[in-house]
This record gives structure tokens, sequence and C-alpha cells, in this order.
């Protein structure tokens, strides 16, 4: 269920995008190529060419996960193309989607793809896989720096006020031998639409369905429960500043913030992933789990939260550019198609250079495929 949107504080940056190029490259490759690759234990290769853009001025917002990728993508395509300009912005995933269907701005930014419904009212708008990052679970308990295991049952009675203290029994049992303090569970959520909200509670519904999925379910926002502990912040920054200042605090908090989590001498929890393994976040558990989806299927919504991979790290996404096939002009359905073209192309926006700095991972080649395809139907 996703429910109605929040407007967020919205951070806007102006960008002049500059420069020109020519990759070299050809149409991309059909779906029957693809298949045919696959049949025959051939890898998958990307080789597409980015459209040389029209003058237009852009405009892009949502996501605060995706936010910081933005801002490191705006200035390398700004080297390339003068003629486009881009005005970025975060303000979370919800307002990214409702923004990109209301036509308000070209690009809306967000880490949840779109729902049955959205898709529905809005027939012309299309969620294109851009990124794969992930999600932690931060805690601050002063003096233990330990990877605390925990689990989506547990972490969902934390924050419908089952779990109150941190040294309670459920948790011991999970970390036998550590000194948990007598220390009360202050569980903080966004309370701004957000794809982070999204990917937390779809986590705690697959671990816990019959308890959180049936009570709350999960949404770009969703009906917390009552709880006078539980505290609400905006955007992922808020979330970090929050739980650094909140002793006993739990938090979800988007992955492209792990400095800034660490900086605030907060600790990452171990969660139990969909193969029984408890794993603190690693480059290499997101890996494994994003290599368990080869398919770009249901046009690029897929979900790759607690899938049962061994030594998968169990919350990881698809970043998404939610955009709509008409475009107010032709001049801006150009410049929207090749800055989504760059932002997936390997030696543009999917380069490591920038994907390393907010801990993200390049689509796969059949991902890249999927979404230059839905790239390509953009009009103006």
């Amino acid at each position: 269920m996703i429910t109605n949107f929040r407007r967020g504080t919205r951070l806007a940056t102006i960008v002049a995008l500059a420069g020109s190029v020519s990759l070299v490259g050809l149409a991309s490759a059909s779906s029957a190529a693809t298949a045919k690759a696959k049949k025959k234990n051939v890898p998958v290769t990307v080789n597409f060419k980015i459209e040389t853009p029209k003058a237009a001025s852009l405009t892009e917002a949502g996501s605060s996960l995706l936010y910081p990728l933005w801002n490191l993508w705006a200035p390398a395509y700004q080297n390339k193309f003068k003629q486009v300009s881009l005005t970025t912005g975060a303000g979370g995933s919800g307002l990214g989607i409702s923004e990109a269907a209301a036509g308000t701005i070209n690009i809306g930014s967000s880490d949840a793809y779109l729902s049955p419904t959205q898709l529905q009212t809005t027939p012309g708008l299309m969620n294109i896989p851009v990124a794969i990052s992930s999600q932690v679970v931060t805690y601050n308990i002063p003096g233990l720096h330990a990877h605390l295991k925990l689990n989506g049952t547990i972490i969902a009675a934390m924050y419908e006020g089952q779990i109150t203290n941190w040294n309670d029994s459920q948790i011991a049992a999970l970390n036998p031998g550590v000194n948990l303090p007598s220390l009360p569970v202050v569980p903080l959520y966004r309370s701004d639409g957000s794809g982070d909200t999204f990917l937390f509670t779809t986590y705690l519904t697959k671990q816990d369905p019959n308890g959180w999925g049936k009570s709350v379910g999960y949404g770009t926002t969703v009906t917390w429960p009552k709880n006078p502990s539980a505290l609400g912040e905006n955007g992922n920054g808020g979330m970090v500043t929050a739980c650094g200042a909140t002793k006993g605090c739990i938090a979800y908090v988007g992955v492209s913030y792990l400095s800034n989590i660490l900086g605030n001498g907060l600790t990452t929890a171990a969660l139990l992933n969909g193969n029984g393994q408890y794993l603190n976040w690693s480059a290499k558990g997101v890996t494994a789990e994003a290599a368990g989806y080869k398919v770009f299927r249901n046009k690029g919504a897929v979900s790759m939260i607690n899938a049962k991979t061994k030594g998968g790290y169990p919350i990881i996404n698809y970043e998404y550019a939610i955009v709509n096939k008409t475009q107010p002009s032709a001049a801006m359905a150009s410049a929207t198609r090749s800055l989504l073209e760059w932002a997936i192309s390997p030696s543009g926006g999917q380069r490591p250079s920038f994907l390393s700095q907010v801990n993200f991972l390049r689509l796969p080649n059949t991902f890249i495929l999927g979404s230059y395809k839905l790239i390509t139907t953009i009009k103006g």
C-alpha cells in the first residue's frame, strides 16, 4: 500500500550542464538478441549511443538517498553538454513520484518502484532503474560498537512499542555475550514520503508477514504504530542527525549516508537475510543479493529485498528515475533521454568513480539495456 505523499523540505541546486559527447556505439541490443546470448551462455554486452541533446532546462527532485549521486553526476554531465541545464532537489521519493506524475518536474528520483495504482492512474509514467543502492539499520548505544544481530520481527516489535529496552530478552537471545545496557529504545521514522520507508517497511513485512505485514504493511508513507517513544524525522540527513543526538535510537538510513552514520558515532546492525544469515552491510553482500536478479521484468519494477540468497545483504534496491513518456516539448524530451542515457552508460554515470562514493553498485547489463529501451520511448 502506498499512501498519500507529503512534501518534504526541498534541497535545490541549479547546475548548468555543459560540453558535448561522441560515444562510439550502436543501437540497443534487442530483447531477442539478449535472450539468444543467454541461451548460448554468452555475456550480454552494452553498446548504445548517447543522444546529443537539444537545448533545454530540466528539473529533477525526490529521493534523498539518490540525491548525493545526482550531485556527482550533474557536474560530470556538465562537461559534456553545455546546452542543457538541470535543477536538482531532494524532498523524498514520494515528492519525486507525485511531481513527475503531475508534470511539474521532468525526472522524479525514487527508491520505490511505482505501484499498480500509480501506473493505472498515470499510464504514461515509467520507473527506469539507474543504479543499485541499499539501506542500513543503525542505532546509538554509547560504548557499544558491536554489530548487533537484529531481524525484521524484533525490529517491528521495537517500532510497535512491544520491545522498549535494549536489554530485552529477545535481543539478548540473538546476541549472547554482548553486554546490552538498560536503555530505552527510541525508534526513528521518516515523516516525509520516502522510498527508504518503502524499503524498510517492505523488509519488516516480508520478515514478519503475520504481524507487521497485516497491521502496518509497506509504502512510501504508512500509518506508523502508536508508540509514544517514536520520533519522526525529515530526510536521510535528518535521521542521521537525530539518531546521533538521541541515545537509544534505532533508525533506517540509505547507504549513501554511511559515512555520515559512522561520523556520528553510530553503529550498523547485522540483519537477518532470507537465507537465515545475519549480515552487516558490505558491498560484497549487496553484490551477492543483486546477482540473483538477471532478468529485466515488470518494466524494471523489481523487489530484491529479503531474497533467499546465500551471503546476500537483505535490503537492497534499484534506484529509479520516474519519468513521464510525454515531455512538455521535443527539446525537453531529447535532453531527458540524453541525461538518462548518460546516467546508465558504463562510460558515463555507471562508472565506479561515481557509484563508489555513495556505496552504490552499477546496473547489470541486462538492466542497462532494459532501462535504455524505456528511455528511448520518451517523446515530446
